[in-house]
């Protein structure tokens, strides 16, 4: 199997009302255009041992289909303003690729067992600018149901609509950079309704904390 791709996330999310308005990047530095939505339908099954060896290093692993980027994929733990995602195709079977067991190892050795399911329906946009993506923002309806029952029943089933925006290869690369394009995101956000998602992730939304 060929080595994984390897992306570093640094993205920030937004809590949304089911029927709010799309924002406007107008008044986005480094912006010109902004691609036609495409939508994606994105089904996605992650992982855990019965002790929680993964959350407790700040780990997340999935078995994804749907999307561009498809398969499986192991999401280290964050550092500085962003974390590192290693990813793997699908495969033939539903068993996980020798090599991320290998990675997922330095964690971990116990059983994984199935922890939540993620049924998303994206509908994705990319900002583009002069050197190409200066990133990409997602428009998400998601249905997270908790298959562990870790913090209620097992089978709860959570539905929500968030916003994300992750930088793209065509990003400031400088913090200020950064920092300035993030507040102008915020700022469009939250003119049109949206606020800061006060969730790390889908997964522990999907779980209940």
């Amino acid at each position: 199997m060929s080595e994984p791709s390897r992306t570093v996330e640094i993205e920030r999310k937004y809590d949304v009302d089911g029927s709010t308005p799309l924002p406007s990047w107008d008044a986005i530095p480094g912006v010109d255009a902004v691609s036609e939505g495409e939508l994606r339908e994105l089904d996605a099954r992650y992982f855990d041992t019965s002790g929680g060896d993964l959350a407790r290093a700040g780990v997340a692993l999935r078995r994804r289909s749907g999307g561009p980027d498809e398969g499986w994929h192991v999401k280290g733990p964050r550092t500085g303003d962003g974390r590192v995602e290693l990813g793997w195709p699908l495969g033939a079977s539903d068993e996980m690729p020798a090599p991320l067991a290998e990675v997922v190892a330095q964690w971990t050795t116990a059983p994984l067992l199935p922890l939540a399911r993620i049924e998303n329906a994206r509908t994705a946009y990319r900002l583009l600018g002069p050197g190409g993506v200066v990133a990409e923002f997602v428009d998400d309806r998601v249905r997270g149901t908790d298959l562990r029952g870790l913090f209620g029943p097992a089978g709860t089933t959570r539905e929500w609509r968030e916003w994300e925006m992750e930088l793209g290869p065509a990003a400031p690369s400088d913090p200020q950079g950064r920092s300035a394009f993030f507040r102008a995101v915020e700022q469009a956000v939250a003119a049109a309704g949206g606020r800061p998602s006060p969730s790390g992730s889908k997964l522990a939304r999907a779980l209940g904390y």
